[in-house]
């Protein structure tokens, strides 16, 4: 339900309603398979029936909208702004669902060169185990909450600026996490009982660990022992955005068309890659399930500074324009109907993490990589720039084997390469007929060939020490220049 109100002569409401509901995830023969929790553990055996949700939290989903349009000195001036509520439903986990016995399940085990190959038909070595997957029975649905305002002012005909605030707040939003990891201990008080071990760099070595720390001491057991490391979704994620957005546009005259945009913004929240493979910037889990405000940080999409500046100019050439109007009919044929576009953008980098190759938390989860400690004896820039070592990896520690200690370092604490290209094109319009014409086009992008590169390699650790690529980019995020030529026929 919708509906705008004059509530003024100046004033303009438009209010809406939206209400949404969802029957869950079912499957039609009853067989899905997930797994559920008593007493906030892990049980041995999923779950199969007809839905994956022991609750559906998703039988109903208001959705409230409302917008305002004000000129309040009456001229050419005009405020903007917008509220909205939005939810996404979830229908489609059947990728976190296909892991689960007793159809499809996956297991894992420790085993010695000598125990290969393994014989199909069994006894399997190495006391395989299932690796749970699956989604939070009662998850909750995504939530964002959407707010705007924007003032703008026609500054001359067919040229206005505006300067607007965007923001938004999500909640209930999914994070990938280990719902069978091993109880951390968490120091109580200052001194902590336990010391960073003697192996760890100066000054932390035998020095209390501090209060707050997480660290699993070794040989701590999984929550379920019967299973092996899990990987679920859950609706336990938070986010914030803030931005304020700045544009001039100058409307088609004088056959010109100039658009300027900016944007200044931030972007934080506790996870956003629910697989490995959704981000090349960030781990695909959280690091510790237990302190989920520990990975509050940067979002992995986090763009501080985006500047787009986009042109059209019909260019003044032949008769009816500004220059040469005079020109017999096969010049005027060469002369007219030429126009360019341009395209340039300019924006900052995205945010990574760097990791570890391995997993030194005594959490038996070999998937999700943990982050290293901050080095206090690093003096000097982190960030180098260059591509052969983005960053210094003398800037960070390595958790010694076996300590258990979950890295310090800040999710998505370092960023990466900006970018800047510059797309450009030129047109020919021929007509042919009356409404035919031929168009020709010539299209540069990234006409500059300015490498752009994408996130180095994250890898700072490996057991054997620093990584020789750590820091490195191998690849860039856009192509080299390309030129392109076309013919199109319009009609």
């Amino acid at each position: 339900a919708q509906d705008v109100i004059r509530a003024a002569p100046r004033l303009t409401l438009s209010l809406g309603f939206r209400e949404g509901f969802s029957s869950g995830w079912n499957e039609a023969h009853g067989r899905a398979a997930n797994y559920i929790f008593a007493n906030n553990l892990i049980q041995t055996n999923p779950r199969v029936g007809t839905s994956i949700f022991t609750v559906n939290r998703q039988k109903s989903l208001p959705q409230p909208r409302i917008g305002i349009a004000w000129e309040p000195f009456g001229d050419k001036t005009v405020i903007r702004a917008g509220f909205g509520l939005y939810n996404d439903l979830q229908d489609a986990l059947g990728y976190r669902l296909d892991q689960n016995p007793p159809f499809n399940p996956t297991y894992a085990a420790r085993l010695s060169v000598s125990q290969l190959p393994i014989n199909p038909a069994g006894p399997y070595p190495g006391s395989p185990k299932l690796l749970p997957a699956g989604v939070q029975p009662d998850m909750k649905s995504p939530t964002l909450i959407s707010y705007s305002m924007t003032l703008q002012r026609e500054i001359a005909p067919n040229t206005a600026i505006s300067i607007g605030y965007v923001g938004s707040h999500g909640y209930h939003e999914l994070l990938g996490l280990d719902d069978n990891e091993p109880a951390p201990v968490v120091c109580p008080a200052a001194p902590c009982p336990a010391n960073y071990p003697s192996n760890f760099p100066a000054p932390l070595a035998g020095s209390p660990v501090p209060a707050g720390s997480y660290y699993i001491p070794f040989g701590t057991p999984l929550a379920n022992s019967a299973l092996g490391p899990a990987w679920a979704w859950f609706s336990a994620g938070d986010s914030s955005y803030n931005a304020l957005e700045l544009d001039f546009n100058h409307r088609f005259t004088g056959g010109l068309a100039l658009r300027g945009v900016y944007t200044w913004s931030k972007a934080l929240d506790n996870g956003d890659s629910l697989n490995g493979t959704t981000a090349g910037n960030a781990p695909g889990l959280v690091s510790n399930p237990f302190n989920l405000r520990a990975d509050w940080g940067p979002a992995t999409y986090d763009v501080r500074n985006v500047g787009v500046v986009d042109g059209i100019y019909e260019l003044p050439f032949g008769r009816g324009k500004r220059f040469l109007p005079g020109l017999g009919a096969m010049a005027n044929a060469i002369a007219s109907g030429w126009t360019i576009n341009s395209i340039l953008t300019i924006q900052s980098g995205f945010p990574f993490t760097p990791e570890l190759s391995y997993n030194p938390s005594n959490n038996g989860d070999t998937k999700n990589p943990v982050r290293p400690f901050r080095n206090p004896n690093f003096s000097g820039p982190v960030i180098l720039g260059r591509p052969t070592e983005w960053f210094d990896p003398h800037a960070f520690l390595p958790p010694p084997p076996g300590s258990g200690f979950y890295g310090d370092i800040g999710r998505d604490s370092q960023t990466g390469p900006g970018l800047a290209t510059w797309d450009f094109s030129l047109l020919k319009q021929m007509p042919l007929r009356d409404r035919i014409a031929l168009q020709f086009r010539a299209e540069f992008f990234n006409i500059l060939n300015r490498a752009n590169f994408n996130t180095p390699n994250l890898i700072v650790f490996t057991p054997s020490g620093v990584s020789p690529t750590a820091g490195a980019i191998t690849s860039t995020s856009t192509t080299a220049r390309q030129v392109q030529f076309a013919l199109k026929l319009l009609w």
